[in-house]
């Protein structure tokens, strides 16, 4: 079976669905990273925000796109990028972030990456755009596009 890309906003999402996006953020970011942070930071069902994943009947790589607002103008933020470490090094970061910046168009997005892949996000345009910072122990850059 091939990984489907789905796409939802956070009103669409039924319970069953947001846990499973949840449960794989848990499991990489928390667990395999380990890195006790507050996950559930109150944004994943705001109004604005979608969920993009990759599902083969389970999700193997998710991301969230959030849409920001600073005097009227939109812009956005990527986050919560990650794969299921059994499913890595198939190309699903970048069907995520193909999907996602498509979405966004000629906007600004925004995304603070962990330092080492920097590389990575480079490659879809995003430049540094402010010093490293320990995030939870972990260090990252902000990054910005357009």
């Amino acid at each position: 079976m091939s990984a489907e890309l789905r796409r939802a906003w956070a009103a669409d999402l039924d319970a069953a669905q947001l846990y499973r996006l949840l449960r794989l953020r848990v499991d990489v970011f928390v667990v395999e990273q380990e890195c006790a942070y507050p996950e559930l930071d109150g944004r994943d069902l705001l109004a604005t925000t979608r969920h993009l994943w990759l599902d083969d009947g389970g999700v193997l790589a998710t991301l969230r796109l959030l849409e920001e607002s600073v005097d009227g103008v939109v812009s956005y933020r990527i986050g919560r990028v990650c794969v299921a470490q059994s499913a890595r090094k198939h190309g699903y970061t970048t069907r995520l972030m193909l999907a996602a910046l498509a979405e966004t168009g000629s906007a600004t997005v925004r995304l603070d990456a962990q330092s080492h892949l920097v590389g990575m996000y480079a490659k879809f345009g995003f430049t540094v755009d402010g010093p490293e910072y320990d995030d939870d122990g972990i260090m990252h850059v902000p990054m910005r596009r357009g």
